[in-house]
């Protein structure tokens, strides 16, 4: 769009929405071009920014956002959701002369039913803002991304967030009871929160991990638990990462569900708790919380099950330090500004194909010439199976080769993901990254969401280019 057409465009939308939500100064344009996905943050190192929207609109209401949407789809103008920007996939890569919808000025919790247990709450609150506010009235949500000070509850939403204890309290399918959603024409759209309801298909699952494609959610209604009133600690070390995968699956398989338990393969076990293992041992962290019988209860048969295991105490001290430490991690930015390719690449399978799953994708990723180190862990359980969260790390010797090697990591880790039975994305969603696989994944279903997307957005204007591989 050329600059003339994107004045015009800013004019249309002061006229509907008024100017002091309106804005296209050259920094918001800049910090609202692309999230935070490795890719993206190559190109803005060596320069190329890419694309640049024409504005950015933070409605107040969800009144605005119906306007918004109603003016972008008679002039048939691209619109990205924002949240707060955190995605890792490209989720988030607005066009050339789009609007880009920011949501965090709706950031009010509206309403808290202590006797139903739920909150009702806007889209674009900050995670760990919502959780304050829960925890001042002696509630949680249970959802604890390591993202939580970086994103909103919208942004789980849209792209089917996990938590850190999610193997208790579940991730954010298990937890959205209802939701707000304007649709591309401005069309408002409320599924009214239920504990369960047999009246047809399940809407919300439309908007679950649709990343902004299908429509803009404004609010959520959710399920809070009563904060916990005792949490036990323990850990254990294990001979190979195999034998603690199958001390998580005998403990979840007869219904013990403690919010925590990451197992750790020997290089990260080695990074993170060093002090508390030997060789190349992984270690397994569980972490249980609620009432005093039931948490000391659910830790005596972990601990039991594990020493069943071979598994070695290594104490309660690995675990406070995870706590401690578990939202501090390095910036992607400045890694790659030092030369580094880094990503993680989050997936799941069952407890069937997990382990070979693990070994295939290690396998095939070290063959990345320039590779450093390719780990993983185990974070988030279920009776089925578990997922693998990767992390690799490589060093082209000219960063011209940068985004080639991280494509190519990509690849293989996906590939081999593919072959072994597992699913592309845990947790992280889609976005632009991992849609060369999504029909790998779906298969014939490719064409029923194509289906959808045509139904809800004739027009194609929200967040193009995200989560559906082109047509063939």
């Amino acid at each position: 769009m050329a600059e003339n057409d994107n004045q015009k465009l800013r004019a249309a939308l002061v006229a509907e929405v008024g100017e002091q939500i309106v804005n296209w100064n050259d920094g918001t344009l800049d910090d609202h071009s692309h999230d935070t996905w490795p890719l993206s943050l190559i190109r803005a190192h060596r320069g190329d920014l890419g694309t640049r929207p024409a504005c950015v609109v933070s409605p107040a209401s969800t009144e605005q956002v119906q306007a918004v949407l109603r003016l972008a789809d008679r002039e048939k103008v691209a619109v990205s959701p924002f949240g707060a920007g955190s995605g890792v996939c490209g989720g988030f890569l607005p066009d050339n002369g789009s609007i880009v919808l920011d949501m965090r000025r709706m950031n009010q919790l509206i309403d808290v039913d202590e006797t139903s247990l739920t909150a009702r709450v806007q889209s674009g609150m900050m995670g760990h803002l919502f959780e304050a506010a829960l925890a001042e009235r002696g509630y949680s949500m249970g959802h604890w991304p390591q993202s939580i000070e970086l994103s909103t509850v919208g942004g789980w939403v849209s792209t089917r967030a996990a938590g850190q204890f999610s193997s208790r309290y579940g991730s954010i399918e298990d937890m959205l009871l209802g939701l707000e959603v304007v649709l591309a024409g401005g069309e408002l759209v409320r599924i009214s929160p239920s504990p369960r309801r047999s009246a047809g298909p399940d809407l919300r699952h439309l908007f679950l991990g649709s990343e902004g494609t299908l429509g803009v959610v404004t609010e959520a209604t959710v399920r809070i638990f009563p904060a916990p009133e005792s949490r036990r600690l323990s850990s254990f070390a294990f001979s190979d990462f195999e034998s603690g995968l199958e001390a998580i699956r005998q403990i979840v398989r007869v219904g013990w569900r403690p919010p925590v338990l990451r197992l750790y393969d020997g290089h990260e076990a080695a990074r993170h708790f060093g002090q508390w293992i030997e060789d190349d041992e992984s270690m397994l962290l569980v972490l249980s919380e609620g009432p005093p019988a039931m948490a000391a209860a659910e830790t005596e048969a972990c601990r039991e099950i594990c020493l069943a295991m071979q598994g070695r105490e290594t104490g309660e001290a690995a675990v406070e330090h995870w706590l401690e430490e578990r939202n501090n991690v390095p910036s992607l930015a400045e890694l790659i500004a030092k030369g580094f390719v880094v990503d993680t690449v989050e997936v799941t399978a069952d407890w069937r194909h997990i382990g070979n799953l693990y070994q295939q994708v290690i396998e095939a990723v070290s063959g990345v010439e320039s590779l450093l180190i390719v780990s993983g862990h185990s974070s988030h359980s279920y009776a089925q199976g578990t997922n693998i969260y990767f992390t690799f790390v490589a060093q082209p010797q000219d960063q011209k080769d940068a985004e080639a090697t991280y494509l190519e990591c990509w690849k293989r880790a996906m590939d081999a993901t593919v072959r072994a039975n597992g699913s592309i994305s845990h947790h992280h969603g889609v976005g632009r990254l991992r849609k060369p696989w999504m029909r790998a994944e779906h298969g014939a279903g490719i064409e029923v969401m194509r289906s959808i997307k045509r139904a809800l957005d004739p027009r194609g204007i929200l967040n193009p280019g995200a989560l559906l591989p082109e047509d063939e």
